[in-house]
């Protein structure tokens, strides 16, 4: 009995030493069982921001050995008192936990200081002015090349409903890139299989990663997701024509590594060229977007 008293004593002297402490909010979520299946990851980083809607911190993280490089990006908790008495500056441990589809932290853990290097700014790039786009407004006729390497433009699918998002091929968190192409791809099934669907439709999965996903790289990826060309391409183009459709959409790609820190948008374009839907985020459903296909698809 003594012994084990005095182990308890040793590492709470080594804890201390180490200036370690856990959020004792968030005991119980290091208490939930994985799901099978669930790769683990034990990561260290620097808060850079709490998001208002508590459950998300933006974390810039050290290389991921094997899974991802350093970079800077938003993560989700399940249990929300994992994140009090969190502020930004705080260096912290963390499992990371990862599903086919799926992704979040758990076990939140401040430290005494952290070794992370700040992330070097993008290098300069030719950028240009642009307006933001709003629902009802016509669409600009940007130039891609597509997985076949020809040249497509927004505008060769005039009088098809067509719905773009935007990845990237080295994205590894299932929340993100992924979780927009198996939407994507999810909705492509639905609609080819529905009898009464319309058949002017187009889906449009846009790289703002020119320099490494090049058209034989997106068709090797477009193939992991079960395309087909009759209603789904991939494309990427001249960087200052994404960053200028990317600006006027809100979403923001800045280069960590080999990685970006980016956020989230999938656009619906109606018949007549005009923008019908804007979707933020990770969080809309397959069938919200085939609705608005559908409807995009009638439009006169």
């Amino acid at each position: 009995m003594r012994q084990i008293f005095t182990g308890l004593l040793v590492a709470a002297f080594m804890c201390a030493m180490a200036s370690c402490t856990r959020n004792t909010a968030g005991s119980q979520a290091a208490t939930s069982v994985p799901p099978s299946g669930t790769q683990i990851f034990s990561v260290t980083g620097v808060v850079k921001e709490l998001k208002p809607d508590g459950k998300t911190v933006v974390v810039q993280h050290e290389e991921i050995p094997q899974y991802m490089q350093a970079m800077t990006m938003p993560f989700e908790v399940r249990n929300t008192n994992e994140l009090a008495g969190l502020k930004p500056g705080d260096p912290i441990s963390f499992r990371m936990l990862v599903t086919a589809k799926d992704g979040w932290i758990d076990q939140l853990m401040k430290l005494g200081s952290t070794n992370a290097a700040e992330a070097p700014h993008d290098a300069f790039r030719r950028v240009r002015f642009v307006e933001p786009l709003n629902v009802g407004d016509p669409m600009p006729n940007y130039a891609f090349t597509n997985e076949l390497g020809e040249v497509i433009h927004l505008a060769d699918f005039q009088g098809q409903a067509l719905a773009f998002t935007f990845i990237y091929t080295r994205c590894p968190f299932p929340t993100f890139c992924p979780r927009m192409s198996s939407n994507f791809a999810d909705a492509y099934k639905k609609l080819s299989s529905t009898p009464d669907a319309p058949q002017n439709w187009r889906l449009l999965s846009i790289s703002f990663d020119p320099e490494f996903d090049k058209p034989e790289l997106l068709k090797s990826y477009a193939k992991r997701y079960g395309y087909g060309t009759n209603h789904w391409s991939f494309a990427t183009g001249a960087l200052i024509d994404i960053d200028a459709l990317t600006e006027q959409f809100g979403l923001m790609f800045p280069r960590e590594g080999v990685g970006f820190n980016h956020n989230l948008r999938t656009v619906v374009v109606d018949a007549r060229g005009k923008v019908q839907k804007v979707f933020t985020g990770n969080e809309w459903k397959v069938e919200d977007l085939v609705a608005e296909i559908v409807k995009a698809a009638a439009a006169k």
